[in-house]
């Protein structure tokens, strides 16, 4: 079994949770049960998924929960740029985020193909 509090991928997924749940706080009410829980659900995803992967015996087990996760990590980066075409949040603070998806895009990508 794989200790993911070891994996960079973990520590950023875990960030973008966080930061995601602060960032959609300030979002227009009648989206609390349309984007920002959307955004919410897939921000939790992430890390989620990359946990689960790291208690799988089988390699490819736990490389099929990285494909996951970098499923949801991409879903994320879309519902955050429409929140920024929406004027949701502040442009700063969801410029910032975007950076750190891309970042974790990056090097979760790298982890699962050097899986391969």
């Amino acid at each position: 079994m794989r200790d993911h509090t070891k994996l960079r991928v973990f520590e950023l997924a875990d960030e973008i949770a966080l930061n995601i749940y602060q960032i959609t706080r300030s979002f227009p009410k009648e989206e609390i049960y349309g984007l920002v829980s959307q955004m919410r659900r897939c921000a939790v995803s992430v890390p989620s998924n990359i946990v689960e992967g790291c208690a799988r015996e089988s390699q490819n087990e736990y490389r099929r929960f990285l494909e996951i996760a970098f499923g949801s990590l991409r879903e994320l980066h879309y519902q955050l740029t429409l929140s920024q075409r929406l004027n949701y949040g502040h442009a700063d603070t969801l410029s910032t985020c975007s950076q750190k998806i891309q970042e974790t895009e990056k090097v979760l990508g790298a982890l699962t193909r050097s899986m391969r």
